[in-house]
């Protein structure tokens, strides 16, 4: 299995309620496609560097976790139909720094 990180922007006039929802059902996803969450971080709300499907901010949730190629599949395939998403981004990692969260709200 190799290390992976998914960072998903959702839009921004979503609820409290619906952005605990989408957290949930991805962390669900990941687990039960044969993969392991290692770390969840929430970045919240960031202002854009161009508009996507006009929009000039956007929710960011990061996960960092330990899956394999059908796990991507099943993260994408989802990603996909969820009107909610506006971008998302999968890296592929040798190792997973766990410790460091780049984009914390104490730092920004």
């Amino acid at each position: 299995m190799a290390f992976y990180e998914n960072t998903i922007v959702a839009k921004q006039d979503l609820a409290e309620k619906e952005l605990k929802t989408i957290k949930e059902k991805y962390n669900e996803l990941i687990n039960k496609s044969s993969g392991k969450v290692i770390k969840i971080e929430e970045w919240g709300l960031l202002n854009l560097a161009n508009k996507i499907k006009n929009y000039k901010k956007g929710f960011y949730i990061h996960y960092k976790f330990e899956g394999n190629k059908d796990t991507l599949i099943e993260i994408e395939k989802k990603i996909k139909v969820d009107g909610s998403i506006i971008r998302y981004l999968t890296v592929k990692y040798k190792k997973l720094d766990t410790k460091n969260e780049f984009f914390n709200s104490k730092s920004i």
